[in-house]
């Protein structure tokens, strides 16, 4: 097979390239599923700092068309359900079910993957106890399923004396139980077969190859091969197209029809985006290829975080510019604005554009905007 000659591309084209695959050009996508569908996924992170990760994801593509409530619909309707770490179309299920019928891998097996599948086959009649009860009872929170494991899940303390919750989770990536929904923030967990649509489930190659192809399209242009982050596959395996980007190491695939982005003007909306956003999902891409410095300081000592708490990244345009450091106080019924950072000094026009990108935000959320530069 002669290779494919690799598409040369400077980091402005390439930035370009991934601002418009990730749906944060000019023209705003209409349909929640369909945007759902496009992004491969949504982040499920539950944060209420200002608010749920994935509503910013939907506001920063729907616009005002995203009304609040439409995506608690989509899950109560399992439209959208959570599956490999993040809400995703019910569409996509097939796919990720070829995986998990690959479980605990579908790679060569190290130490540990044998001692997960010796732990689930010691507790086999704790296994079928759980599937008896959701069986009768239908979709149930981990409380009230029955804890009858034999061998008990050791950890180094963080899971020790959780083996219900810890057999549970196998049985979903087995492909076995399924997240059903939430019932006050607790997910509840039902029988797969009552979840996951009855459709045929690919060959494990041929649905890597697509969730690899889709993953692309998302990304626009992604880290060729086989790459993860803390377990996530971020990579493109060898979907698309080869690409070099000028001044940035590493193999790069291009998704050939987000080429046509070169010929857009570029973006004029300003947005603020979720820390957990398809854009900067692949933290490494987002630091060698967007040129953008940021990391979630939630975890941090207050005294050690240079953004803040849940600081939102600022785009404008196809330029990721700055952080907006704000969090929600419903009660007194204000968005509080701690800091915005700018990462170079802001012209009028971008600081007029995040101020009302602020306002915006706050309106959505039914709140007021109120200066709290000590907060963090």
């Amino acid at each position: 097979m002669t290779p494919q000659t690799a598409h040369h591309l400077t980091q402005d084209q390439a930035r370009r390239i991934a601002v418009h695959a990730a749906l944060l050009a000019d023209e705003r996508p209409r349909d929640l599923l369909d945007t759902a569908r496009r992004l491969t996924m949504l982040p499920l992170d539950q944060t209420r700092a200002v608010a749920p990760a994935a509503e910013l994801v939907l506001w920063s593509r729907l616009g005002h068309s995203h009304r609040p409530g439409d995506l608690d619909d989509a899950i109560d309707s399992q439209q959208i359900v959570e599956v490999a770490g993040h809400w995703r179309s019910i569409d996509d299920v097939a796919l990720h079910r070829a995986e998990m019928a690959a479980w605990p891998t579908p790679g060569p097996w190290k130490e540990w993957h044998h001692r997960l599948h010796d732990w689930v086959a010691a507790n086999e009649a704790a296994r079928r106890d759980v599937l008896e009860r959701l069986r009768q009872e239908g979709p149930s929170p981990i409380s009230a399923l029955p804890d009858t494991c034999v061998v008990p899940w050791r950890s180094s303390g963080w899971n020790d004396g959780k083996s219900t919750r810890m057999l549970v989770n196998q049985l979903v990536q087995r492909g076995e139980v399924a997240v059903a929904g939430r019932s006050d923030r607790e997910r509840t967990y039902d029988l797969a077969e009552r979840v996951y649509p009855d459709t045929a489930v690919p060959s494990l190659a041929e649905a890597e190859a697509e969730l690899d192809r889709r993953r692309l399209r998302a990304f626009g242009i992604a880290r060729a091969g086989a790459v993860y982050q803390q377990g996530d596959p971020v990579g493109s395996g060898e979907a698309g197209e080869p690409a070099v980007v000028e001044g940035v190491r590493g193999r790069w695939r291009v998704d050939p029809e987000a080429l046509d982005a070169l010929d857009r003007p570029a973006p004029a909306r300003t947005e603020l985006l979720a820390p957990f956003d398809v854009l900067l999902h692949d933290r490494k891409r987002m630091d060698d290829l967007l040129g953008f410095d940021y990391t979630l300081e939630m975890y941090k000592p207050r005294e050690k975080r240079r953004w803040g708490y849940y600081a939102l990244p600022v785009l404008r345009g196809d330029l990721l510019v700055g952080k907006v450091d704000a969090s929600a106080d419903h009660e007194a019924g204000e968005l509080l604005l701690h800091a915005v950072h700018e990462d170079e000094p802001f012209d009028d026009d971008t600081r007029s554009a995040v101020e009302s990108a602020v306002a915006d935000l706050a309106s959505r959320l039914g709140l007021t905007v109120a200066e709290a530069p000590h907060g963090g």
